[in-house]
């Protein structure tokens, strides 16, 4: 029999398994943001003259995630809370009797796994956005190419006007957009943390920190990350932020997905994914796998994201429950966001339109799709009672009768002289869907 291990490989998550996002965030990618921000603090205190340049050297060389052992480092995580702790007793021992000692020096825990935090969530964004970008390409490929592409318009579930999937494909391509400008504004103000044991950074000042302002400046420089204002150890805004923006990115990612869905049902077939997964049971099928996962990251997100919000309640200089609540959350809020973004590029970029199908749905009411119409242009001609009262009534005999709405028209005297074949063509009553989507695509 196989052993069975513990490193979480997305068995249960094929959402975001074998994902660019999945690597980025998995406990070895986090040991070396650890590690980074280790190595960076002692170079900081170095670039200061607080400490010696072979020290620097020295744990840059041994913060090497491969040098070390991270099973065992989550199992003693449990004595003190966090890894940091026998972290910093195995990044001590790695580097040796002579610079060990400016291992964490003036740091606590928390500075190095919030800035551990930042730096996987800068790595995991980058990587998101880059699908996002695929994603935005895709859409805008097929807002142009089907800009005129009439179809039903649906609310409620039910037809209600003709529109465009152009527009519609433009509509994704917006909150793509959206998603992306919100990651990107998170992304550029995530800052480092340094702070001490309380906040106040009094321990580096005890090894000669003349300018604790300027220790955190390099600090933060050294790791690529924005120069806090303050320390943020119980100030929690960078998390909450990150919260919103994911949060937002997988709901929006969400929306395409839901009408894909919709729209690729068997008795609608107006979309398909490129390439359906298959089913353990029943050999005909083609499931829309990667909407499915999108659609499941979506639900998930906004649950994940209230934990997040819940934690910036924190008491005192260290909050003893709502620190330590923040990581799983956010790991899997970047590892959901990472792979629903994936999907969403590579559901784009196959999508397979059916413009003729939607052109026959167009008359699955037999013209009243196009009502809204008969009423605002027969009322000049009728006067508007009577055209509200000649439509209503047509519409039933369309219901009853199963006969064309065009029909029924031509056979009313007072239309004789209208041109009921350019009114009842719902592919010729889309408004300004085509305008709107010209507009929608002029957005970089």
């Amino acid at each position: 029999m196989t052993s069975v291990g513990s490193d979480d490989t997305g068995l249960l998550a094929p959402g975001w398994a074998g994902s660019p996002a999945a690597s980025a965030t998995g406990d070895a990618a986090f040991l070396q943001a650890l590690l980074d921000a280790e190595a960076a603090l002692t170079r900081a205190q170095s670039a200061l003259a607080l400490a010696p340049a072979e020290a620097a050297t020295a744990v840059t060389e041994a913060a090497d995630a491969a040098r070390f052992d991270v099973r065992s480092l989550a199992e003693r995580a449990r004595g003190g809370g966090n890894p940091v702790i026998p972290l910093v007793a195995d990044l001590t021992r790695a580097v040796g009797e002579e610079y060990g000692p400016y291992v964490h020096r003036g740091a606590t825990s928390q500075d190095i796994m919030d800035t551990a935090t930042m730096l996987v969530a800068v790595r995991t964004l980058d990587l998101i956005l880059a699908d996002l970008d695929r994603t935005e390409r895709a859409l805008a490929r097929l807002a142009a190419e089907h800009r005129d592409t009439a179809m039903p318009g649906r609310t409620l579930t039910q037809h209600a006007v003709p529109t465009t999937f152009g527009l519609k494909a433009a509509g994704w391509r917006s909150l793509t957009l959206d998603a992306r400008d919100r990651i990107k504004t998170v992304r550029d103000s995530l800052p480092a943390q340094l702070g001490g044991a309380a906040g106040t950074l009094a321990a580096f000042t005890v090894y000669g920190a003349q300018d604790t302002q300027a220790l955190t400046a390099a600090y933060a420089h050294e790791l690529g990350l924005r120069e806090p204002l303050l320390p943020w150890h119980t100030l929690r805004t960078p998390i909450a932020d990150l919260a919103g923006c994911l949060a937002f990115a997988a709901g929006a990612l969400g929306k395409a997905a839901a009408d894909v869905l919709a729209l690729g049902r068997t008795e609608i077939a107006e979309v398909a994914e490129g390439s359906g997964g298959g089913s353990s049971a029943m050999p005909h099928k083609a499931n829309p796998v990667r909407s499915t996962l999108i659609a499941a990251a979506a639900r998930r997100a906004p649950q994940l994201a209230a934990t997040l919000y819940g934690s910036l309640a924190a008491e005192d200089e260290r909050p003893a429950g709502a620190w330590h609540a923040e990581w799983e959350p956010l790991r899997e809020l970047l590892r959901l966001v990472g792979g629903a973004a994936r999907d969403a590029a590579e559901l784009m970029e196959g999508l397979r339109v059916h413009a003729h199908v939607m052109r026959e749905h167009l008359g699955l009411t037999r013209g009243l799709i196009v009502s809204e119409r008969l009423s605002a242009e027969l009322a000049p001609v009728l006067g508007r009672a009577r055209a509200k009262t000649l439509l209503t009534g047509l519409a039933k005999r369309t219901y009853t009768e199963g006969r064309p709405l065009a029909e029924l028209l031509a056979e009313e005297p007072e239309l004789k002289d209208v041109d009921l074949d350019e009114l009842t063509d719902p592919a010729r009553y889309t408004g300004s869907a085509g305008v709107l989507t010209d507009r929608a695509l002029e957005r970089r």
